[in-house]
């Protein structure tokens, strides 16, 4: 179907992201129950904020959703590369 390399906790800058893809510069986080906590929040608006700066759009996903709903999960993916394939397709 498509035919993208992910890389799993893939260093960029001063950060790990979960899963990467260079070509689509996209960047796939899973969020546990840690991100709860206002200290990690605070860290990832940091980590968001570093990503928007490099041109990575990064999916945030909880991993409950992956758990219980990952067709949902990989919808929000499969749309995202449909989208990124699309806007080559038309030069932009």
């Amino acid at each position: 179907m498509f035919d993208y390399d992910f890389h799993r906790q893939k260093p960029i800058g001063n950060f790990i992201l979960d899963f990467f893809c260079h070509e689509l510069m996209l960047g796939i986080e899973l969020q546990g129950l840690t991100h709860d906590w206002e200290e990690v929040q605070e860290k990832d608006k940091v980590k968001m904020t570093e990503m928007e700066k490099l041109g990575i759009t990064v999916l945030r996903f909880n991993d409950e959703d992956v758990m219980k709903d990952i067709d949902n999960v990989l919808l929000q993916i499969v749309a995202f590369i449909e989208n990124f394939d699309e806007q080559k397709r038309l030069g932009g």
